[in-house]
């Protein structure tokens, strides 16, 4: 009931053949990319909140202004730092 490798093959060749080999590199190579941006987003995303925990175990943050807080805690974070130490 599934598609069969001759007929994927076949499929492959059509689709080849209509959009040509550069402009399916050249979209391989703007998906590979999206992909790589999205999990360095997610990558990243993890490290703020690994960093917002550690703050808050050293005692830099208070965990009630955390959670008062807007949408990104690093913008917070900073901001209560600054003013403790001025």
């Amino acid at each position: 009931m599934g598609i069969s490798p001759t007929q994927l093959i076949i499929i492959l060749v059509i689709v080849a053949l209509l959009f040509g080999t550069k402009k399916l590199r050249n979209m391989g190579g703007d998906i590979g990319g999206a992909v790589r941006g999205f999990k360095k987003a997610m990558n990243d995303d993890e490290k703020l909140n690994n960093q917002t925990d550690t703050a808050i175990d050293a005692g830099f943050i208070d965990k009630k202004t955390v959670d008062k807080s807007s949408a990104d805690p690093a913008i917070d974070s900073v901001t209560v730092i600054s003013k403790e130490r001025a």
